[in-house]
């Protein structure tokens, strides 16, 4: 889909946005093509419109398009766990309600520019820092996220992927990490409103547009 355009909308929009589609293009043809719903205007304008957080059930027909927007709309239970160097945040949500969570942060040490026996006993101090960090968080993850894991349709994950997977590589994790999970949320250091704000990001439709 070469020079196609990429719009991210919240789900409680699609229907509008699919109806103004429709206006400007023409009556419109829904099918399924793979984990997305290809709507083709009168004029031959596309829109591939998919959930990448919870793909599928995607639809062809007239009632296509009516399937999609009660699927990108529905509120689903997920947990998010939001990790970077400085701090951690691990939620659990029931659409965009936060009903449980813990923040925190940790403290590791910035670079350095001494060298030799210094710049040595300074990296094995800041490893040593990160790997305490990052256990804290898989400590809060074990605590919130995974009593409720069974319950989760996906696990929304944020902040530095190599973070991320490292706490996710704690193997009390393990009913977590095999979770379906969608794109890695850049977020900065984790705080109570970062969290809070996630669903604004992974409750979304991807669009792409030709042309």
């Amino acid at each position: 889909m070469n020079g196609v355009r990429h719009v991210v909308i919240a789900a409680e929009r699609v229907q509008r946005w699919v109806d103004g589609f429709a206006d400007r293009h023409g009556a419109i043809s829904p099918e399924r093509e793979a984990d997305t719903l290809l709507i083709t205007g009168a004029d031959g304008a596309r829109a591939w419109l998919s959930t990448p957080w919870f793909p599928g059930p995607i639809e062809s027909g007239p009632g296509a398009v009516t399937s999609f927007v009660l699927h990108a709309r529905r509120e689903r239970r997920v947990g998010v766990l939001l990790v970077r160097k400085g701090g951690y945040a691990a939620g659990v949500f029931q659409g965009a309600r936060l009903l449980t969570s813990k923040v925190g942060s940790s403290y590791v040490q910035g670079t350095t520019k001494a060298g030799g026996w210094s710049q040595q006993r300074y990296a094995r101090r800041r490893a040593n820092q990160t790997a305490a960090a990052f256990g804290v968080a898989a400590d809060v993850a074990a605590k919130i996220l995974l009593p409720e894991a069974s319950t989760f349709e996906a696990l929304v994950r944020g902040g530095d992927t190599a973070a991320v997977q490292a706490v996710l590589a704690d193997p009390r994790l393990a009913p977590l990490a095999v979770l379906p999970t969608g794109p890695v949320l850049d977020v900065p250091d984790p705080r109570l409103k970062v969290l809070q704000a996630t669903p604004e990001r992974f409750r979304t439709v991807r669009i792409d547009l030709d042309p």
